[in-house]
């Protein structure tokens, strides 16, 4: 019944229905890097040197720290649905798109585990 209709052509091959979800994360992190990028820009350009020194005591005050982490976090979240995107849409193997999916959460992840320990060594431990 539905062989040559458009209905026929697309049945079993509807929407997962989490686009929009996907989508929305990415225009939230999309204004989360605006808004903490413009935040990065003019806190340093209100340093008066961008010595090691400097640069150090002003991270390790509280809300630039937590900003900052923010940042990250945000920064390596928009980065990650974005790859996704590129990774479902050009790699078609199940199998290598699964590896290279979990590859990507494992780069995020340490990546943004990373930046986050720096920041958190420079706020709790102080300037070296």
């Amino acid at each position: 019944m539905g062989n040559g209709t458009s209905i026929g052509k697309v049945r079993g091959l509807g929407s997962a229905h989490e686009g929009a979800h996907h989508w929305l994360l990415q225009r939230f992190t999309a204004i989360g890097n605006l808004v903490l990028s413009v935040w990065l820009v003019g806190s340093i350009l209100w340093l008066p040197d961008l010595g090691y020194a400097t640069v150090s005591e002003w991270l390790a005050q509280p809300v630039s720290a937590t900003a900052m982490i923010l940042l990250v976090i945000s920064t390596f979240w928009h980065a990650r649905l974005g790859l996704q995107v590129l990774i479902e849409d050009y790699v078609h193997n199940a199998g290598t798109k699964f590896a290279c999916i979990a590859a990507l959460n494992l780069a995020v992840i340490g990546g943004g585990a990373f930046a986050i320990f720096s920041v958190a060594s420079l706020a709790f431990g102080g300037a070296a």
